[in-house]
């Protein structure tokens, strides 16, 4: 197959970036200040190459691994305000039913405080006030609704505290670790804004939002007398917001008119709101305590990219900031408030310094019906970004959305020689709830729209080789991949499917037990399995089988609770059978995504030659990776 990269151009490629560099684990990651300062937690892979939790005593080079994971690795993990108690979250081979542990850094002893088989742990909160306790969700008593409990970190027992009626989605504490708010799901979509004057009062529902708006309660002031709460009622965007709970009256804290509100920054022990975040084309800080005016343009200085603050002591005379960047690693520093001055710790993945990584550029242009859509543009590195092949990498969710940063797949593509093109298309989250209720019903339809009006436009740039464009993505990006093959045939050379559901009618009737109160605002969302199942087998990739002209890889993981194997193996037989040509690659021990370095390793080695042949990118030979749980399997594929 002729290659889209001339042998001239190709000599203009970096060298190839190893795959092992890429996906495999960080060198450190994640560190946290304990809340006392004298400690520094981190994840680090042991000698297995397995994520574990490390501590160091702050000063001194003393390093040592706390856990003992045998096989996915930690990714999870919190301070306790017990000065000698970790706790993290593990679930058994990606099946998502997080279990809670606890880690004495003194004795080393593991314990796991949730140990129920097929239960989910939810951590809600964690107060310094009352350091020896947990407050957990867990669907203990039923599969479907996450009751809340106290969990005693000294002793492990676990004690109910409140019952969920069925509906209630997320819980909040007060200022004295009592549950006193929370958000449910309504019948129509939308959603209660829930609070109790005292645990023994009765829920009163103070603010009611409709399928259309978003909102949710944040935190409690130290006084308890004012409850912060994000909203999209009566404007676009999401704002802040503060409850005065005697007169109800609410004033906005932060706003802004097409984004909505992103982090929220709060001071440690006071409770009050410091700063707010508005993910635009990348992040921006609105200050709210002008206390911290100074240390925000302090650290602003340290160098480039995004910052954020990872974790502060509870004097906050300390914080730990983060800076990401597009083309290099994370790189973590401790603040000093007292002297403004900040002390690189490490980054997470060092080799990645010295690469000739790609930048990622923010773009727009005008959908088809005028809507302006957002995204972010990645062209290899010393390559004229000029009739390229390309890659149409979509997001997950769909209500989620892409951000500006270091990604190791957009890496991965753009050193391989291709231009990435990641777009938010209608149904994206954070730009307001005009936009985000633009896609409600549009699955496979105007989202989908903003997908290829973007391939359209990167081809009317003269940057996308209009016969060498592929779609790929996990999760809904999976299912835009398999969108694209079947719904617009002859847009893409090819497609990749992680994860990706094939045919809605089945992905709802699947569900986890307790999606069950989220139903009502899918239905809103996406289509009405009760009342139009004609409707959703519409919108879904399974049906149009035959009209698939472009070779198919999917990606799996057995244990996913989310998009169950079976559609991914619904399509894979429908295929076979219309003798149309289909890799899959199943992983024995994943979920909803792979999360152990040797199945990543694999599944990309092989999307690597799989995108080479159809796009005719550059590739790094697929050496044979140890310990992978892969099972392949090609049909009416010529091998």
């Amino acid at each position: 197959m002729q290659s889209s990269i001339t042998a001239e151009s190709a000599t203009q490629l970096p060298p190839l970036i190893p795959r092992e560099v890429l996906f495999g684990n960080p060198e450190r990651t994640r560190p946290q200040l304990s809340p006392d300062g004298k400690y520094l937690a981190y994840i680090a892979p042991d000698e297995n190459n397995v994520l574990q939790v490390w501590l160091q005593t702050v000063g001194q080079d003393d390093h040592r691994q706390l856990t003992e994971d045998k096989k996915r690795g930690i990714r999870m993990y919190f301070w306790t305000y017990n000065p000698e108690q970790l706790i993290y979250l593990q679930d058994s081979d990606g099946d998502e039913n997080f279990h809670l542990y606890s880690v004495n850094i003194q004795s080393d002893v593991v314990r796991d405080l949730t140990p129920f088989q097929g239960v989910k742990a939810q951590p809600i909160e964690l107060d310094h006030e009352f350091p020896d306790e947990v407050i957990v969700g867990l669907n203990l008593k039923d599969r479907q609704k996450f009751d809340v409990y106290r969990i005693n970190l000294n002793n492990g027992a676990v004690e109910f505290d409140t019952d969920n009626p069925g509906n209630i989605v997320s819980w909040t504490a007060d200022a004295k670790f009592q549950i006193r708010a929370a958000t449910a799901a309504t019948p129509d979509g939308g959603s209660d804004l829930m609070y109790r004057e005292t645990v023994d009062s009765e829920w009163e529902i103070i603010r009611h939002w409709g399928a259309d708006d978003e909102g949710g309660a944040v935190a409690f002031s130290a006084d308890n007398n004012t409850l912060y709460m994000i909203g999209s009622h009566d404007v676009n965007a999401q704002r802040l917001i503060a409850l005065n709970l005697d007169s109800r009256e609410e004033t906005v804290v932060a706003a802004d008119e097409q984004y909505d509100v992103g982090s929220i920054v709060m001071h440690p022990t006071s409770r009050v709101i410091e700063a707010v975040s508005f993910y635009k084309d990348k992040v921006e800080w609105q200050i709210l305590d002008e206390s911290i005016a100074a240390d925000f343009e302090a650290i602003a200085q340290v160098r480039e990219g995004e910052f954020g603050i990872s974790s502060r002591t509870l004097a906050d005379d300390q914080w730990l900031v983060a800076y990401g960047m597009d083309d290099g690693p994370v790189y973590y520093y401790t603040y000093d408030r007292a002297s403004k001055s900040s002390t690189l710790l490490f980054s997470n993945q060092p080799a990645l310094e010295a690469l000739p990584l790609a930048a990622m550029q923010p773009i727009s242009y005008s959908a088809r019906d005028g809507l302006t859509i957002h995204g972010y543009l990645t062209t290899p590195a010393g390559l004229e970004a000029k009739n390229l092949p390309t890659v149409l990498l979509v997001h997950g969710g769909p209500w989620a959305r892409d951000t500006w940063g270091y990604s190791p797949i957009v890496q991965w593509l753009a050193n391989r020689g291709y231009a990435v093109l990641q777009v938010n298309f209608r149904g994206s989250t954070g730009y307001g709830k005009d936009f985000l209720n633009a896609g409600n019903r549009q699955w496979a339809a105007t989202m989908h729209d903003d997908l290829i009006d973007g391939v359209n436009w990167l081809i009317e740039q003269g940057i996308a080789d209009p016969e060498k464009v592929a779609i790929m993505g996990g999760s809904y990006g999976g299912y835009a991949a398999l969108v694209g093959l079947t719904y617009t045939p002859d847009v893409f050379a090819a497609g990749v499917d992680i994860v990706g559901p094939s045919n809605l009618v089945t992905l709802m009737k699947s569900i986890p037990p307790y999606w069950a109160p989220l139903l009502a605002n899918m239905y809103h969302r996406v289509g009405n399995l009760e009342t139009e199942e004609e409707f959703l087998k519409e919108r879904s990739p399974l049906f149009y089988v035959d009209r698939i002209q472009k070779p198919l890889l999917i990606g799996q993981g057995a244990n996913d609770p989310r998009v169950k194997q079976a559609e991914s193996e619904q399509i894979v037989e429908a295929m076979r059978e219309a003798g149309k040509p289909v890799e899959y690659v199943v992983y024995t021990d994943e979920g909803h995504g792979f999360a152990r370095p040797e199945n990543r390793l694999h599944f990309y080695a092989i999307a690597e030659e799989f995108l080479a042949n159809y796009l005719g990118g550059q590739a790094e030979p697929a050496d044979k990776v140890e310990g992978h749980s892969g099972i392949v399997t090609k049909v009416n594929v010529n091998v």
